[in-house]
């Protein structure tokens, strides 16, 4: 108790963010102090529901010294099921509540919103239901007869002492006057979560007699060195101009400025009168990441955050992230010592190269057992598989569910939904993120089952006061007002303010509101540079498309062919290889192993980047990739042919074109009949009254949105030169067209789009149905307890293999560890593996089945990670395809020692990289990935 008690005042003091603690104070008669003493004391108090007969009597030879001092209790055995009614937390809750109404005068209500801090101290405030299940069971907290008084002394006593020992007996006065507001009281069930797990962790606070011999002060200052936690980021407000901020932290050229949305951003971060959430729309390649990240140092320095969360959308968008959060981080001004926890988080952080470099300049202090599990064997088949813990870049925070603790952190959006999502220790997650200011990028790639989660999280982080900015090329308008009126609420009076989102068609466009607040825009002017992009329709058939690029590459260029199904990227590539040379085309889409894919994103950007910093081929040559080229690489093309896809995502594409100059504004660089830019788009069938998309393209992004699409683009097709899509210009008229409540159809289409509408008005209310049975609730009024807080929740959201799709509408997916499998039966890394920064061999790494691989062998199999594809989601094949993985199950790989590859799902590959898995058969080859055919 004393430990936990003195963590609990060292984070309070040293670690937690003073925006946190200016929270929880607020609410508090006397303020900081209060807020001091309210931490320390229920950390100090969680414990109390081990002085009971239900806990004490799991060890006999303790339990009977109990019985020898008057503390009478029936054995573990003799209690029974019954003892479960009485988990220590619960236990300690009722205990405390009843010392607060008995011997202070507090009523139930004012007791539980505090005394809930203890009962959710293992990851779940307890629900009504067990409350009212343990007061029928009084025997479990004090055994009836002649000892019950002395159980009710002995806690009553301790409970005495600890109020006295840490400050909280002459405020309890005070503090029943108190309504806590829900999030305060999640904020405080976390603290005590942190300080127990620390405290806990005996490499940290030895048992005794094992200490040596000292005063409490001298343990905890050991302890809180042993730890080694760094304090939060304390931001100074950057002073002078935006330019000069912008050429400091982002290392502009000379002669460099910065632009229109960059010191928009910055100036309406000064503005504001409090935290709030400021959404950034502005055309792909303006410097919205800059904007952001310049806007975070404001807001942060002015809310008192000590970090930040910038989430991405996908796991490769947030490994491309992370590099840059570094390079801004590094110049960042920062006192002498200074030292930042960082983290990259998605389950595969711990390939990334960057990240592990970064975790390898830390040193190893034993992790805090985050979850209490006991040790228990897994196999494929295994409903409640976890996945393997994320490294962190601060030892101590390795675990899956503290690892969001780090002040940094770049990752995926999923980890800023887990915390709209009924989840166990989720008080944990709202306390990573109500210290940061958050990131949110793309926020128009959120489909209505995620938004339906991010509408939520964003509630609680404006009830955090968290600052939010929310980065966009392409959002329409409604989702504008939505994404504001979820944050702020929806104040009386300021129902115009909020319309008036809606029906804003500038670009670019900053907007900006607090917490029950109005909001504001502010208009910024465009960079000077534009792209006029003629649009085209092409036929789909495979040779129209080779005879086409045949002649438009005459003269040699770089295309970029994007399709909407790996198998139709698939398909392309073969033809267009038979017509212009293996060595002319490359494949790129998400079923390549990890490695590779990384790879591949890194030739991409030596090869087609930015002027100065690639290589550009010297003829002709075409990528055809999936949507892995919409997002996230700086890559630059002559001439893009696409998909018909949503109008948004296709404007991201366009984006891909032409997107920096060579030679000049006149582009005299390129091959003479690339200099304009130009897009063809096909995988529709033009012939028709109405286009009919590809069945390929229908099931990704259905009927509705690419009608739209393409009925917004109508008027610019095979209009040539007199109507182009002007970039950024035309952006926000079509995406606001394609989007509008109140769209005009284009002749003969009247009938396809409506029902194509109806069709998706059915599955987006399905989706949002769906996404609300584990959504969270709104923040309820002050003063009401947090019990039932995430009652029939998820359990454990992003540990099993269910859980991690709870927050994105997909179907539950199969992973692998791809490895080849010798002629003489040994498992081997897959050979065609190119060495490591450190020039170590990665190919043909034996994996040994009898023990533990090495650890490089095993880092580098784990690194060959493979998502199956889609034919692998459904039950009856997923479950043939997990029995027929278990057959190579590795008991030797499943050891504690063996973090990379236990719990993995291994794929071995025969040495022609074939194999069959579940009827169907998988080949893969590193140029083209994964081939999925009926067997």
């Amino acid at each position: 108790m004393e430990d936990s008690a003195a963590v609990a005042g060292r984070l309070w003091d040293e670690w937690l963010p003073l925006s946190v603690r200016r929270l929880i104070a607020g609410v508090l008669p006397g303020g900081e102090e209060d807020g001091r003493r309210l931490v320390v004391w229920l950390a100090g108090v969680h414990d109390i529901g081990k002085a009971t007969p239900a806990f004490a009597c799991q060890v006999e030879q303790l339990a009977q010294v109990m019985r020898g001092h008057g503390l009478q209790m029936r054995s573990r055995q003799a209690m029974g099921a019954d003892r479960r009614l009485a988990p220590h937390g619960l236990a300690g809750q009722v205990l405390l509540g009843e010392w607060l109404e008995e011997r202070h005068g507090w009523t139930v209500r004012e007791a539980g919103q505090f005394t809930v801090a203890v009962g959710g101290h293992h990851g779940v405030p307890p629900e009504h239901g067990q409350i009212q299940a343990l007061d029928r069971h009084p025997e479990l907290l004090r055994t009836h007869g002649s000892s019950r008084a002395l159980w009710k002394q002995v806690q009553e006593d301790l409970l005495d002492a600890c109020a006295q020992e840490f400050g909280a007996a002459e405020r309890l006065a005070a503090w029943r006057a108190v309504k806590l507001p829900q999030p305060v009281q999640v904020l405080l069930s976390a603290l005590v979560i942190v300080s127990d797990w620390i405290a806990s962790n005996p490499d940290l606070f030895p048992y005794f007699p094992e200490d040596v011999p000292r005063a409490g002060a001298e343990r905890i200052a050991a302890a809180w060195r042993g730890l080694d936690l760094p304090g939060p980021w304390r931001a100074g407000e950057p002073a002078g101009q935006a330019q000069e901020l912008f050429a400091s932290r982002f290392g502009l050229p000379p002669g460099a400025r910065a632009r229109p949305v960059q010191e928009a951003a910055v100036e309406m971060a000064r503005e504001l009168d409090g935290p709030g959430l400021m959404v950034i729309e502005a055309p792909m390649g303006e410097g919205k990441t800059e904007a952001a990240l310049a806007a975070v140092e404001v807001l942060a320095a002015r809310s008192g955050a000590g970090g930040v969360f910038f989430a991405l959308p996908t796991m490769a968008t947030g490994n491309a992230m992370f590099p840059r959060l570094l390079n801004w981080l590094d110049r960042l001004p920062a006192s002498e010592g200074a030292r930042y926890s960082v983290l990259l988080a998605h389950s595969k952080a711990a390939l990334n190269d960057d990240f592990a470099d970064l975790m390898g300049q830390g040193r190893r202090i034993a992790a805090v057992d985050a979850d209490g599990l006991e040790e228990r064997q897994w196999r494929p088949s295994s409903r409640d598989r976890f996945a393997a813990a994320e490294l962190v870049a601060r030892a101590w925070l390795r675990g899956r569910k503290k690892a969001m603790l780090s002040s940094f952190v770049a990752g995926t959006v999923d980890q800023i939904l887990f915390a709209g999502l009924k989840s166990r220790h989720l008080a944990l997650r709202h306390l990573a993120i109500a210290g940061k200011v958050v990131v949110i990028d793309e926020a128009h790639a959120y489909d209505t089952y995620m938004s339906v989660y991010l509408d939520r999280v964003l509630s609680w982080l404006g009830a955090y006061r968290v600052p939010v900015v929310v980065l966009s090329a392409t959002l329409p308008a409604g989702r504008r007002r939505e994404l504001a009126e979820a944050y702020a609420g929806k104040p009386e009076g300021a129902v115009a303010s909020f319309e008036a989102l809606a029906q804003a068609g500038d670009y670019p466009l900053l907007t900006a509101v607090t917490p029950g607040g109005t909001p504001v825009m502010r208009r910024p002017a465009a960079s000077a540079r534009s792209t006029h992009v003629e649009l085209g329709r092409l036929e789909d058939d495979m040779d129209v498309l080779a005879d086409r690029l045949e002649g438009e590459l005459a003269d040699g260029g770089c295309v970029l062919v994007i399709r909407n199904t790996v198998r139709r990227v698939l398909q392309a590539a073969a033809v267009l290889r038979a017509r212009f040379g293996e060595e002319n085309v490359t494949v790129a889409h998400s079923c390549f192993i990890d490695v590779d894919r990384a790879a591949k994103d890194d030739s991409l950007l030596k090869r087609f980047g930015p002027p100065g910093r690639a290589e550009r081929p010297r003829g002709a040559h075409i990528v055809v990739a999936s949507q892995v080229a919409e997002q996230s690489l700086d890559v630059d093309f002559d001439l893009l042919v696409t998909d018909l896809a949503p109008v948004d995502l296709l404007l991201q594409r366009m984006g891909r074109l032409h997107r920096h100059p060579r030679g000049g504004e006149a582009q005299s660089d390129r091959p003479e009949r690339l200099r304009q830019a130009r897009c063809l788009v096909t995988g529709v069938d033009w012939s028709g009254p109405v286009p009919a998309p590809v069945r390929g393209s229908l099931a990704v992004y259905g009927a509705h949105a690419l009608l739209r699409s393409a009925a917004a683009l109508l008027p610019h097709l095979d209009a040539g030169p007199a109507r182009p899509v002007r970039l950024p210009a035309d952006i926000s008229p079509l995406v606001q067209r394609a989007y509008a409540d109140d769209f005009d159809s284009p002749p003969g289409w009247a009938q396809a789009l409506e029902a194509a509408r109806a069709r998706y008005e059915e599955h987006r209310a399905d989706q949002a149905e769906r996404a609300a049975t584990f959504r969270l609730d709104a923040a309820a009024r002050p003063g009401r307890p947090l019990f039932g807080w995430i009652a029939a929740g998820a359990g454990d959201a992003d540990d099993t293999r269910q859980g991690r799709a709870q927050v994105r509408d997909s179907r539950e997916s199969l992973e692998v560890v791809v490895v080849q499998r010798r002629a003489d039966g040994t498992l081997a890394t897959v050979p065609w593996l190119k060495p490591d920064r450190q020039g170590r061999p990665r190919a043909g790494l034996p994996l040994p089945t009898d023990q533990v691989p090495t650890a490089f062998a095993a880092r580098t199999a784990a690194s060959c990670g493979l998502r199956l594809p889609i034919q692998f989601s459904y039950a009856d094949v997923m479950d043939q395809a997990i029995q027929e993985l278990e057959e190579l199950y590795v008991p030797a790989w499943q050891a504690k020692d063996s973090h990379w590859l236990a719990g993995k799902l291994i794929l071995a590959l025969d040495e022609d990289c074939q194999t069959l898995l579940a009827g169907f058969r998988l080949r893969y080859s590193p140029s083209d990935g994964l081939e999925v055919t009926r067997a």
